[in-house]
């Protein structure tokens, strides 16, 4: 028996074929096989949606990629304790300090929530802590330069997707504050998390490859749904949004949370939707970084069910009045 278990450990594993690889190699027999791809799939309908899809995914990818470079360089080297120590003792100046830093200490949403699980096991108010897990992944400076070449002459959406992320951070954590109870948050996500072990250059690898991984795979998405929609859905029917600003805030914010795109990427696919207004686009961008479904089962992991089924429907109110309002000061009716 033991025999055979030595001999099972010798031998060697079977390596598991990854989903970037698998990108790779579509990319490589689509740009191999591109005249005859053309021949095959020469459709005015499907040219266009391919020019939509590689417009997308080709503007968005830089910004995607540095943002997870800033994401696994934030995990490997700034420890969390560095944030706690530079937050004040009282608790509505701490949300605003955890909103701003943000600004400074830039993430994707999925590498938001277990930081700042990790700032609650080093004994940051619980308020703070999620004020910055909304604001690190929606007002970081790689968001903000992916919104501005998205929406070329256009600053104001810009300071708009800025304040109105801001705003939303900022409010939930005074909510939170007010109103939050810690029997909500499960007891291990209040427990002191070790900092990374072994090699902190390994663990900006791990943590920059995983990322990549994960949101590449919605970038993609969102870059097939965005040309599907400009494919298969009607111009008159985004006109029909546009001509009701109500209807087209509320429908783009339910897309922002049912499509769970990165923020890195997700102006690109706003910006693709020309037949509406920017003000129903505004709150799509404000929306998807504080909630959408996989934020929403990824706090329900890290936190409990308890916690996300109330913090996660009050974010997305709070987002999609935070973005109108902003967004009816700032930009109005303007396409």
């Amino acid at each position: 028996m033991d025999i055979a278990t030595e001999a099972e450990q010798r031998a060697p594993k079977r390596r598991r074929i990854t989903s970037v690889e698998v990108l790779c190699v579509v990319l490589l027999v689509a740009i191999l096989g591109q005249s005859w791809l053309q021949r095959v799939l020469d459709v005015p309908a499907l040219r266009t949606g391919a020019t939509v899809f590689v417009a997308v995914c080709v503007q968005a990818l830089p910004f995607l990629v540095l943002g997870v470079l800033l994401s696994g360089a934030i995990a490997a080297f700034v420890p969390a304790r560095v944030l706690e120590r530079a937050l004040p003792r009282r608790t509505e100046a701490a949300v605003g300090v955890a909103g701003l830093a943000g600004v400074a200490l830039p993430g994707c949403e999925c590498a938001s929530v277990p930081v700042a699980r990790r700032l609650m096991g080093q004994g940051v108010a619980p308020a703070a802590a999620l004020t910055f897990l909304l604001a690190a992944p929606a007002v970081n400076p790689v968001v903000l330069v992916a919104t501005a070449v998205a929406f070329p002459g256009k600053p104001e959406m810009v300071l708009a997707r800025f304040l109105g992320s801001f705003a939303t951070a900022v409010v939930m954590g005074l909510l939170w504050a007010r109103w939050g109870k810690l029997d909500w948050i499960v007891s291990r996500a209040l427990q002191r998390m070790p900092d990374p072990e072994g090699s902190r250059w390994k663990t900006f690898a791990e943590t920059a490859r995983a990322d990549l991984v994960e949101a590449g795979g919605f970038l993609v998405l969102g870059g097939i749904i965005s040309a599907s929609l400009g494919v298969l859905v009607p111009p008159s029917w985004f006109g029909a949004l546009g001509d009701q600003l109500v209807l087209g805030v509320l429908v783009m914010a339910v897309l922002a949370f049912v499509l769970a795109l990165c923020s890195e990427a997700d102006a690109f696919v706003a910006a693709s939707l020309t037949a509406l207004p920017l003000l129903p686009k505004l709150v799509f961008l404000v929306v998807g970084p504080a909630v959408d479904v996989k934020l929403f089962a990824l706090q329900a992991g890290t936190f409990g069910r308890s916690f996300a089924v109330r913090f996660a429907p009050a974010t997305f109110v709070v987002a999609v009045c935070c973005g109108a309002g902003v967004g009816a000061l700032l930009i109005g009716g303007a396409r």
